[in-house]
């Protein structure tokens, strides 16, 4: 996996992110730390995601007025989406990895 193909994958997280709600539109710049920091940012992100979801889930389950059932399925759901784009984001950083180790010197 190429370094082009890893800037790719970032972006398609950042669309995912932004389209999503998870993430402002405007996120800070990637120089700000770099390839860790961008990716510190995002588990961060995600993990928002979930946490929000699962507050919200735990709201209309003690039937908190205000919480419908409709919006704790859909803020689910895009914390799952949210999940599953990092998870594959750490496949593809695993196998690029995996590819790295196995060049010969």
């Amino acid at each position: 996996m190429s370094i082009s193909a890893i800037e790719s994958v970032l972006q398609q997280m950042r669309t995912t992110a932004v389209q999503t709600g998870i993430a402002p539109s405007t996120a800070a710049p990637a120089e700000a730390g770099g390839f860790a920091a961008e990716l510190k940012r995002s588990l961060a992100n995600i993990s928002g995601a979930q946490q929000q979801a699962y507050a919200q889930a735990e709201s209309f389950e003690l039937g908190k007025p205000g919480v419908a059932l409709n919006d704790v399925m859909v803020d689910l759901q895009k914390a799952n989406v949210a999940f599953q784009t990092g998870l594959q984001v750490r496949s593809r950083l695993v196998t690029a990895y995996q590819e790295v180790m196995n060049l010969q010197a």
